[in-house]
């Protein structure tokens, strides 16, 4: 079972280091989080000039990345290797690449540590390597962070700095950034160096140091349209088509779907209660009682039909009969076909 990226990094933190991690997946976040801290503090800075090799897998082929990992450090108690772009050697999985690695996975050398960043990619499970490497080393699958834990996800990184954020404004981040983590985080760092201690960080915040409008998001939007409030919902798509390359479309046409999706589920479930509902909806309990207000104002009927436009505005962001309507055009008729 591979290991957790969070288990990972609290291991590394306590200094303990493993001979091989293979980091793969498609959240890069996380696989630069461990290479990142290994890199800096595995081995002690005066000693990376000798015992510090840093290749990439287009330039290297597995043959080339095990002499390096057999070699012993000079005067240091190890040595570390990191592979980065891995999932470019040219051959990891084929027969030779992966006899080489699997032969020294058997016995790899103490005195190195040997890291391989696996970047937007997994290895094939069914096949000899991934099982060894599950089985002798630390591996990693670094997956996206899912559209609904991402609210949370945003809580817990704010905790980890020692801030903290109400329910509006984390929803917010998430709904507007969406799970980009790389652009997440920077974004929530470069905000952090304007306060001078910890403080709760409330949607004002958000839009004094990070630019999303408190009042024209993707969050506000789907407020609007729970409330089946058209006014504010076509202000807040009028702010968007000011600046589509910040308000890309096909984020947002998803973004709906999952939002009409739970009304939906609320149709199925009237009869829970609302603990249940929220586990159910996947979503804070704080904003249960929208959904059920957006229940009512939405009968089963009209929100089938939704998602209908939704999908068919999909296609239309994708160059499917679009008719020549540009982002902000499909948008406005979405808008209009979901609240009339």
């Amino acid at each position: 079972m591979p290991a957790k990226p969070e288990e990972v990094l609290k291991n590394l933190k306590a200094g303990k280091y493993a001979p091989v991690y293979f980091l793969q997946g498609e959240e890069p976040y996380f696989i630069d989080q461990i290479v990142n801290h290994i890199e800096k503090h595995a081995i002690p800075e005066h000693e990376k000039g000798f015992n510090q090799v840093m290749m990439y897998g287009k330039d290297a082929n597995m043959s080339v990345v095990i002499t390096n990992a057999k070699r012993f450090p000079m005067m240091a108690e190890r040595q570390l290797v990191i592979v980065k772009e891995a999932q470019s050697i040219s051959d990891l999985g084929k027969e030779a690449g992966d006899s080489l690695l699997l032969s020294y996975l058997q016995n790899p050398l103490p005195s190195t540590i040997l890291v391989f960043s696996h970047k937007y990619k997994t290895l094939d499970g069914r096949k000899p390597l991934a099982k060894e490497l599950d089985k002798k080393a630390i591996l990693v699958k670094s997956d996206k962070v899912p559209e609904y834990k991402l609210a949370p996800w945003v809580n817990d990184y704010f905790k980890s700095k020692g801030f903290s954020i109400d329910v509006k404004a984390a929803q917010i981040l998430a709904e507007s950034i969406g799970n980009n983590l790389e652009v997440l985080t920077n974004e929530v760092d470069k905000m952090l160096i304007n306060f001078s201690e910890p403080v709760e960080i409330n949607s004002q915040h958000i839009q004094q140091f990070i630019g999303i409008n408190k009042e024209y998001n993707n969050f506000e939007l789907t407020k609007a349209l729970s409330y089946r409030d058209v006014i504010k919902a076509n202000k807040i798509i009028t702010y968007f088509a000011q600046n589509t390359k910040n308000n890309p479309l096909i984020p947002i046409i998803a973004l709906l779907y999952l939002h009409y999706s739970r009304i939906l589920l609320v149709h199925g479930n009237k009869d829970k209660p609302d603990s249940a509902l929220a586990s159910m909806l996947k979503v804070n309990p704080y904003f249960v009682k929208e959904y059920i207000l957006a229940a009512k104002n939405y009968p089963l009927g009209k929100v089938i039909d939704n998602m209908g436009y939704l999908k068919e505005a999909d296609l239309r962001s994708k160059g499917v009969d679009s008719a020549g309507l540009d982002d902000a055009q499909i948008l406005k008729e979405l808008v209009f076909k979901l609240t009339h």
